[in-house]
């Protein structure tokens, strides 16, 4: 398997390139992010993407750009950096994690309420990481604010997670592709004007309903 190459994207881009099938999370050169110590004070977004082979596809790419978009477009996009990580296998979580030293983590894939999140192994197919797992990783990192799990099932990982890190959102069932990608752009669009994140998560089901999805109760925060 060959090395993985770098790449790297900033929120003032206007388009992402699609990446899926790329094992590659790091920076060449990562800037090394410290705690906030203002409200003026840069966050960094780490957007975690996994579309294992053999699972039903989500619209992972539609997804991040929409986010990167809504990031690119605030009036307040210089408090904002968004870094981006796909094919996550486990070993590239902790990698991510260490490099950019997230203040928000946000999941973008698979999962199951049995046997957790889905990740890539090294050819591509579905790696299951257990919420015990998943919850001790985190925490490892208490500069970490909020942990968005947005993948299927999630519920059961998010309330692990939650021990350790202040705001966690799960999904309590499945999810469709739609609805992932309606709430995670309004949860963002709302953190970019200064809300909390209670109100971006409330804002987040709300723009579910808006587009006529009945989906809006399946998300739920964990605080």
């Amino acid at each position: 398997m060959s090395e993985p190459t770098s790449k790297t994207f900033n929120i003032s881009d206007s388009t992402i390139n699609n990446l899926a099938g790329d094992n590659i999370y790091y920076n060449e050169a990562p800037q090394m992010q410290s705690n906030p110590t203002s409200e003026d004070a840069v966050k960094t977004i780490l957007f975690l993407a996994a579309n294992p082979q053999g699972m039903q596809p989500r619209f992972l790419e539609e997804e991040a750009r929409e986010i990167s978009e809504g990031l690119r477009r605030s009036q307040h996009r210089d408090r904002f950096v968004l870094k981006q990580c796909w094919a996550v296998r486990h070993r590239d979580m902790h990698r991510a994690l260490l490099d950019y030293q997230p203040h928000i983590v946000h999941f973008a894939g698979q999962g199951s309420s049995e046997e957790g999140l889905f990740l890539e192994d090294d050819t591509g197919r579905s790696k299951p990481v257990s919420a015990e797992a998943i919850a001790n990783l985190f925490q490892l990192f208490p500069n970490i604010e909020c942990v968005v799990l947005n993948a299927c099932y999630s519920a059961v990982q998010a309330k692990a997670i939650a021990d350790y890190i202040p705001y966690v959102i799960g999904m309590q069932q499945a999810i469709g592709n739609k609805a992932a990608i309606e709430f995670a752009v309004a949860f963002y669009d709302a953190l970019e004007t200064g809300k909390t994140i209670e109100f971006a998560y409330k804002l987040g089901c709300v723009a579910i309903q808006m587009a006529g999805i009945p989906q809006h109760s399946i998300p739920v925060l964990i605080h």
